[in-house]
């Protein structure tokens, strides 16, 4: 069994929490740079430089090999600007971040995602761009349908094919992300109830029969305030029937000190 956490933790130094928990790798967004010994379990390694483009935080998506028996080979990744041979191309620097591991002679490459919001207020700010440009990103490792074996997870920033408040124009826009995940062979596979708490009063805007689980709480909120699911796993269809899926949202304490919860993630090997 490999086992993963998907976590976005806030820009907050919570690598006591990996070191305290029983899984082998972590897939973090907006995570800080590490230090001392943390530094050589992370993927991309933090002398590479560390952030995101176009952010004055110095935050970004990391892989981060958590027990002492996992070995993570990162995946080189590169600007549109480079693009040098056998890299992965990246629209904008620190939103991902990929790593194979193997286990028992399986080959499997492991995404860290995170959707940066674009659009300036007064007016709309929208996540779906982000993660049409993560897909994009991903096209270079995924080639059919069936062969590769990839799990991607993250913060996405959008909502599960229902629009704010019940808007069906975002509605649609946000369901083209998970259709063209399928149409690359990146099924979504959770977390769904019953695997992890459903916010209760049951939101206005969620559609009748909607499975989502919350994995966000804005600060007026509280975790279990929380309304909406922001994080989201897709697996390869080669991996998709192997895996278990959960939002570990269901008390404050197990939900833990960041606006985002966690989600754990099985693969049977």
């Amino acid at each position: 069994m490999l086992r993963i956490w998907s976590w976005n933790v806030n820009g907050r130094h919570l690598w006591d929490r990996l070191d305290a928990s029983e899984v082998d790798v972590a897939l973090l967004q907006e995570a800080p740079a590490p230090s001392g010994p943390w530094e050589s379990k992370v993927v991309p390694h933090p002398a590479t430089g560390w952030g995101t483009a176009g952010s004055s935080n110095w935050l970004r998506t990391a892989i981060v090999a958590v027990s002492e028996t996992t070995l993570l080979e990162p995946r080189p990744l590169t600007s549109l600007e480079e693009r040098p041979s056998g890299a992965l191309l990246v629209s904008r620097r620190g939103t991902l971040a990929a790593a194979d591991v193997v286990v028992d002679g399986e080959r499997i490459t492991l995404v860290s995602m995170y959707a940066v919001w674009e659009g300036h207020r007064p007016g709309p700010i929208y996540g779906d761009a982000s993660a049409h440009r993560l897909l994009s990103d991903l096209s270079g490792i995924v080639n059919d349908a069936r062969s590769h074996r990839i799990v991607a997870a993250g913060d996405l920033n959008i909502l599960h094919r229902y629009g704010d408040y019940g808007d069906l124009y975002w509605a649609a826009r946000y369901a083209t992300v998970f259709d063209r995940a399928e149409a690359m062979g990146l099924r979504f596979v959770g977390p769904q109830a019953p695997y992890g708490r459903q916010a209760y009063p049951r939101p206005a805007e969620l559609p009748e029969g909607s499975q989502d689980v919350p994995t966000y709480h804005t600060r007026q909120q509280g975790p279990m305030g929380a309304t909406r699911q922001l994080d989201f796993v897709f697996a390869s269809h080669a991996l998709a029937d192997r895996r278990s899926v959960r939002a570990l949202n269901a008390d404050p304490e197990e939900w833990g000190p960041s606006d985002h919860c966690r989600v754990a993630i099985e693969l049977r090997t």
